[in-house]
C-alpha cells in the first residue's frame, strides 16, 4: 500500500508544473585580470576548483577582449569623487557570480538586473562609485548603491584563484552597498579601475606571482568548441558562514529575499551558533532567540505565548507531533524562526510562528568532515559529513550526512539510541534547471519511563512527605518508545528568465512508531502514592504524510509598479491509523518507589483510522510603489476534508472545511538602515466534531496584528528587529455547560507582546544573538476557566543572550569563548492558575578552537548547576530542568 501511495504522489506533483514565457535580460559584467593591457585569451581553462559560491545563472554567450573595450575613464580616483546623490541612485542587483581563469590571469563577472541598454544610462546618470582601500594584504572596493542579491545565499568566495592571489569574495556589507575583496598570498595586489558603458567596472589585478607566471608561460590545454561558446557554469550552494548575522530568509516569502524587506519578524540561526553553542537538538539551539521548549523533549516550543508545532524542511510541511522525540541536527544548515500565524504560505497550524529547518546541499568540491563527541549521562555521538561532485562536469553533486548518537539523563532508566542517515543528489540537468533528491532514515529506540513530568506538590509546591528527587521516574523500567522514520522526496527547480521560476517539490514521511508509557492520573490524599494507567499500542502505529507543493514566482512592472508574484498550489495528506489499550497499574509511592507492578485490566480501548487532506491556492505579491515604501497583499483558500473510521463500532465520521486566510503587510525605509513595518495575517485549524444541536464546529482562527522596526547596524553587521504584536486564538471548545459530554464554541485566548532581538558582529570577532520578550497571554472566554488567567508555562518576562568572541590574529587565532544566559519569569503551571513555576536565570558557556580545519569546542550547560523548572502543563505534569553538564566535541574538515 505504501510504495503504491507513494508512486501515486510522486507522479501527481510532477504534473503540476507548468511554463511560463517573461523577459530576458542581458547582464552587465564587471572584469577582474592580473595583467595589466593583457588580453582576454580565447582559450579558457576549466572554471576554479576551490570557488564557492550560492548560485549559478544563466551563462554569457559572447565575452569581449579588453582590447575592444572602451575606457573613457582610467582614474581610479576620479570614479572614486563621482558625485552621485544616494537619494536618486538606482540600487543595481547583482544576481550572479562568475569566474573563469584564463592563461593570461582571472575574469570575474557581475550579472545585474542593467539591460545592456542601459548601460549608458548608467553610467552617466547612476554611476557607481568605488571607495578603494587596503587592509594588510587585502585589497577592498566598497561599491554602493548595488546589493547582491545571488539566489541561494548571501555571498561570494573564490579560493586560490591563480598564483599569489589566495582569496576572492563578494559580499554584501549594507543593505545597499557590496565589497570586492582580493586578498594577496604575500604582498597587497596592485588593482586599477576602469570604468565603461558597455562593461562597467573593470578590475585589473596585478600581483608578483602573477608577472612570474607570464614570463614562464604554462601550457593550456586544448579549449573544445563548446567552451569557446558558452561558459562553464559554476554551481555552488550556500558557502560556509562563520558570522551570526544573516541578512536574508525564505520563509517568509517562499524566496530567498532581505529580512529587512519582509514585513514580519524573522530570525536566523546560522550552523556557526549550533557549533559555538555546542547543540545537538533543534530547540536547544533555539532557545539562542527566545524560544522555550514545551515538555521535557521533544519538538513542541512556546512562542507568543501559544504552544506551537509547526515546522518545515526547506519551506515544505514538515509533521512534528509526536511529543517526547526530538529532531537531531546532524544535516542541518540553519534555522529560520518566522514569528506571528503563516497560514497564507503553508495551510494549517497555529498562531504562534513556525520553524523552517534548512538541510545541508551538495558542494562542487570534495568535502569531507568528522566529528565525535563525548559528554555526560554517557552521551557519545560521532558524525560524518561527505559532499563533492560525481561527474566530471559537476552536473551530479551529492551529500551524505550520518551519525549515532547515545545518552543516559539525570532521570532514572532513561536510555536513548539514534541512528540517522541522509544521503542528497543535486542534479544539474540543465543551466537553468535543476533536481534535487533527498532522503533521511531516523531510528530512536528509548527507554523513557519519566517523559510525562513529575507532580506540582513535592517539586512546585510544598510536600509533607518531602520533596520528589527530579530523577524520579514515575513509570515502569520497562516503558519504552521505538520510532522509525523515514523521509524521501524532491525539489524541481526551473529558471525560466532571470525574472520568471518554478519550484515543484514532494515528500513523503513515514512513520512506525511503537511505544508504552505510564502516567499519573491523580495524586492520593496522602500526597504520596501517584495513581497511573498504563498505555501501549499493541500493533504499533504505521503513519503516513505526504505533502506536495507547486508554486511560479515572477518579477514585472506595471508602469513604475514593481511586482514580485508569487503563485501556488499544495496538497497535504495524513493517514493516520489509531490502536490504543490502557490498562491499569498499581500506584507508585513516590518516596518509596517500587517498580516493575504487573498490568491489570483494560479501561480503555480505541482502533481509528483517520485521513486528512487539505489542498490549498495561495498568492502572494509583494508590491514596490517606491523605491523605500513596499506592499505586501497575500491571500491563500484551503479546503481540509477529515474523515474517521471507528473500527470497533464501523462507525465513519466525515467533516469539510473551507478556510480563507489574508495577509496585508507593508514596509517603508526612511533610509538604508531603518525600515518599518506592519502586518495583519490569520492562522487557521480544524476543530473536529460537531455541538449537541448537530452543527459541525468552525475552525479555530488565529488573528495577528503586528508592527515593529528592523535596524541594521555597522554596515550591517549587526541588525535589530523590535516588534509590537496581538494575536486572538477564537473558536476553542469548552464544555457544553446544559448539555453534559458536549461542547460549545466560546473559548478564547488573547496574547499581547513585545519582542526585541539583536544579533551580529560588534567587532571583528565578537558575536552577539541577545532576545527580550514581554509577554501578555491570558483566556480572554472559557466555560471552565476564568477570564484573566494567564495561559500555562508562558512567562510575562523572559531574555536571553549568547555572545561569542574569537581572536582573528596573532599567536591565538582561532581560539574563542561563547558565554550565555537563559532568563525566564514566573510562570502558570495550569490554565486554571493553581500554581506557579518559580523564574530561574541559567548560564552556560563554551570554549573553542578553530584552525584549518580542525574544530573543537568544550560546552557548557547550566554552568552553575541550578534547580529549575522547564514547563509544566498541568498539576500532574511539572517538567524538570537539566543540571549541569559538559560536552567535548571535535571536527576535522578536508
Amino acid at each position: 500500500m505504501k510504495p503504491q501511495r507513494l508512486n501515486y504522489f510522486f507522479w501527481q506533483s510532477l504534473l503540476l508544473t507548468g511554463s511560463v514565457v517573461v523577459l530576458t535580460i542581458k547582464p552587465l559584467r564587471v572584469v577582474a585580470l592580473p595583467i595589466i593591457g593583457a588580453e582576454r585569451s580565447a582559450s579558457k581553462q576549466q572554471l576554479l576548483p576551490q570557488a564557492i559560491m550560492t548560485k549559478s545563472v544563466a551563462p554569457i554567450r559572447e565575452i569581449r577582449s579588453l582590447n575592444q573595450i572602451e575606457h573613457p575613464l582610467t582614474d581610479a580616483q576620479k570614479l572614486v569623487q563621482s558625485p552621485t546623490r544616494t537619494g536618486q541612485a538606482e540600487i543595481i542587483s547583482v544576481t550572479g557570480v562568475k569566474v573563469y581563469s584564463t592563461d593570461k590571469g582571472l575574469e570575474v563577472i557581475l550579472e545585474t538586473n542593467v539591460k545592456s541598454v542601459d548601460a549608458q544610462r548608467l553610467v552617466d546618470r547612476h554611476r557607481l562609485q568605488v571607495t578603494p582601500k587596503t587592509e594588510g594584504n587585502s585589497y577592498l572596493a566598497d561599491i554602493p548603491n548595488a546589493q547582491l542579491r545571488l539566489t541561494g545565499g548571501e555571498s561570494f568566495r573564490q579560493l586560490k584563484p591563480i598564483a599569489g592571489i589566495t582569496e576572492v569574495t563578494v559580499t554584501n556589507i549594507a543593505p545597499n552597498s557590496i565589497r570586492l575583496t582580493v586578498t594577496g598570498e604575500a604582498l597587497t595586489p596592485v588593482v586599477e579601475l576602469f570604468d565603461s558603458p558597455q562593461e562597467g567596472l573593470v578590475f585589473r589585478i596585478t600581483t608578483t606571482a602573477s608577472t612570474a607566471r607570464q614570463n614562464t608561460p604554462e601550457p593550456t590545454p586544448p579549449v573544445t568548441e563548446q567552451q569557446q561558446q558558452s561558459p562553464i557554469e559554476l554551481d555552488v550552494t550556500a558557502p560556509p558562514d562563520t558570522g551570526y548575522q544573516v541578512p536574508n530568509a525564505s520563509v517568509g516569502t517562499k524566496t530567498d529575499t532581505p529580512i529587512r524587506n519582509i514585513p514580519q519578524s524573522i530570525q536566523v540561526i546560522p550552523r556557526q551558533v549550533l557549533q559555538d553553542r555546542g547543540s545537538f537538538s533543534i530547540l536547544d539551539a533555539a532557545r539562542t532567540v527566545g524560544i522555550q521548549p514545551v515538555g521535557r523533549f521533544g519538538d513542541i516550543y512556546l512562542l507568543r505565548g501559544f504552544q506551537s508545532r509547526n515546522y518545515l524542511r526547506n519551506r515544505l510541511l514538515d509533521l512534528r507531533v509526536i511529543n517526547s522525540v526530538e529532531t537531531p541536527i546532524t544535516n542541518i544548515d540553519r534555522i529560520e524562526v518566522l514569528r506571528g500565524p503563516t497560514s497564507v504560505l503553508y495551510g494549517s497550524g497555529q498562531p504562534s510562528g513556525t520553524i523552517n529547518l534548512i538541510t545541508k546541499q551538495p558542494l562542487p568540491e570534495p568535502y569531507y568532515a568528522v566529528e565525535l563527541a563525548r559528554g555526560g549521562y554517557n552521551f557519545f555521538r560521532p558524525a560524518i559529513d561527505l559532499s563533492g561532485p560525481v561527474t566530471d562536469d559537476k552536473s551530479l553533486l551529492y551529500r551524505l550526512n550520518a551519525s549515532y548518537s547515545r545518552a543516559n539523563s539525570f532521570t532514572d532508566f532513561y536510555k536513548n539510541e539514534n541512528y540517522f542517515v541522509s544521503p542528497i543528489i543535486n542534479w544539474r540537468i540543465g543551466k537553468n534547471t535543476k533536481l534535487t533528491f533527498e532522503a533521511e532514515y531516523s531510528e530512536v529506540q528509548r527507554r523513557d519511563p519519566s517523559s510525562n513530568g513529575l507532580p506540582a506538590v513535592g517539586t512546585v509546591l510544598p510536600n509533607t512527605n518531602g520533596t520528589i528527587p527530579i530523577s524520579r521516574a514515575i513509570g515502569e523500567p520497562s516503558d519504552f518508545i521505538n520510532r522509525r522514520t523515514t523521509r524521501i522526496g524532491y525539489n524541481f527547480e526551473h529558471n525560466f528568465s532571470k525574472d520568471w521560476s518554478l519550484n515543484n517539490s514532494f515528500r513523503a514521511w513515514l512513520l512506525r512508531y511503537e511505544q508504552q508509557s505510564t502516567f499519573g492520573q491523580s495524586l492520593a490524599s496522602n500526597n504520596r502514592l501517584l495513581n497511573r494507567t498504563t498505555q501501549l499500542f499493541p500493533e504499533g502505529v504505521d503513519w503516513d504524510n505526504y505533502a506536495v507543493d507547486t508554486h511560479v514566482i515572477g518579477k514585472f512592472k506595471t508602469g513604475s509598479i514593481g511586482h514580485q508574484l508569487l503563485l501556488g498550489f499544495d496538497f497535504n495528506r495524513d493517514v493516520l491509523p489509531f490502536n490504543l489499550i490502557r490498562r491499569s497499574i498499581a500506584p507508585l509511592d513516590l518516596f518509596n518507589p517500587v517498580y516493575n507492578q504487573p498490568l491489570g485490566s483494560i479501561t480503555l480501548r480505541s482502533n481509528t483510522e483517520t485521513q486528512v487532506d487539505v489542498w490549498g491556492v495561495y498568492a502572494q505579491d509583494r508590491i514596490s510603489l517606491l523605491d523605500n515604501f513596499n506592499l505586501v497583499l497575500g491571500g491563500r483558500f484551503d479546503n481540509v476534508d477529515n474523515e474517521v473510521n471507528n473500527k470497533i463500532t464501523s462507525v465513519v465520521t466525515s467533516q469539510d472545511d473551507s478556510v480563507f486566510s489574508p495577509f496585508v503587510g507593508i514596509v517603508y525605509q526612511p533610509n538604508t538602515i531603518v525600515s518599518l513595518y506592519a502586518n495583519y495575517t490569520r492562522s487557521f485549524e480544524q476543530n473536529v466534531g460537531v455541538a449537541f444541536d448537530g452543527s459541525v464546529f468552525k475552525p479555530r482562527f488565529g488573528t495577528q496584528y503586528e508592527v515593529g522596526i528592523k535596524t541594521d547596524w555597522l554596515n550591517g553587521k549587526l541588525s535589530t528587529n523590535l516588534s509590537l504584536y496581538k494575536i486572538t486564538l477564537a473558536n476553542g471548545l469548552t464544555p457544553d455547560p446544559v448539555n453534559r459530554g458536549f461542547s460549545v464554541q466560546t473559548g478564547e485566548q488573547e496574547s499581547r507582546g513585545v519582542e526585541l532581538i539583536t544579533q551580529g558582529e560588534i567587532l571583528p570577532g565578537w558575536n552577539i544573538i541577545a532576545s527580550y520578550t514581554y509577554t501578555n497571554a491570558e483566556i480572554t472566554s472559557d466555560n471552565r476557566f476564568r477570564s484573566g488567567n494567564r495561559l500555562n508555562s508562558v512567562p510575562e518576562h523572559s531574555a536571553s543572550l549568547w555572545t561569542t568572541y574569537t581572536i582573528p590574529k596573532g599567536d591565538l587565532q582561532g581560539f574563542g569563548v561563547g558565554l550565555g544566559f537563559i532568563y525566564v519569569g514566573e510562570r502558570s503551571g495550569d490554565l486554571a492558575n493553581t500554581f506557579t513555576l518559580p523564574s530561574y536565570f541559567r548560564t552556560d558557556a563554551s570554549l573553542f578552537y578553530k584552525n584549518k580545519g580542525f574544530n573543537t569546542v568544550l560546552g557548557f550547560n547550566n554552568l552553575f548547576n541550578i534547580n529549575y523548572f522547564e514547563s509544566a502543563t498541568d498539576v500532574l505534569a511539572v517538567y524538570p530542568g537539566s543540571p549541569f553538564t559538559a560536552t567535548l566535541s571535535l571536527g576535522w574538515q578536508f
